[in-house]
């Protein structure tokens, strides 16, 4: 029911619903929260170099022009960094290092989508979310085997 609500709401006025979630990442209070954010994550500089103690400087001089881009619909992020990171068992695994830049507005377009759909997940779920570890879900599984619950059939919850 919810994605029928979600999928008539969108047909009817879908520019206003991107214009309203595009308003509500660019906020000051998101921006800065995304900021903290990456610079919080550290990691590697993307193919520009940059590290994210010279992210702040660089928004500073910046931001009119990267914030235009976003409201016209014409940002383009920059190309990836490939690296290869050695595996435990020796093998490589391919990774892939976006810019300073584009991590902070992927992180701020993240806290939106995040705050809006969070809310409508079963509280069971434990995949990519925040606060929420694999560990967790295992512990989840395991206290519910200790208080009878079976799948098939049985007894429980």
């Amino acid at each position: 029911m919810l994605r029928d609500e979600l999928v008539a709401n969108e047909a009817e006025k879908p520019e206003s619903n991107h214009t309203a979630l595009l308003a509500r990442m660019l906020e000051r209070g998101n921006l800065q929260r995304a900021l903290k954010r990456v610079r919080q994550n550290q990691g590697a500089p993307g193919i520009d170099g940059m590290t994210v103690d010279e992210l702040p400087g660089h928004l500073r001089h910046h931001w009119p022009e990267i914030r235009a881009q976003l409201e016209a619909g014409c940002y383009c992020p920059q190309p990836v960094k490939r690296v290869e990171i050695e595996k435990q068992d020796g093998k490589k695994r391919p990774l892939g290092i976006p810019t300073v830049t584009d991590r902070f507005i992927q992180q701020a377009i993240a806290q939106v989508v995040q705050e809006q759909w969070e809310p409508h997940f079963h509280p069971q779920s434990y995949g990519f979310r925040p606060g929420r570890s694999a560990h967790q879900a295992v512990r989840e599984i395991q206290a519910q085997i200790r208080d009878g619950y079976r799948s098939r059939g049985g007894h429980g919850h």
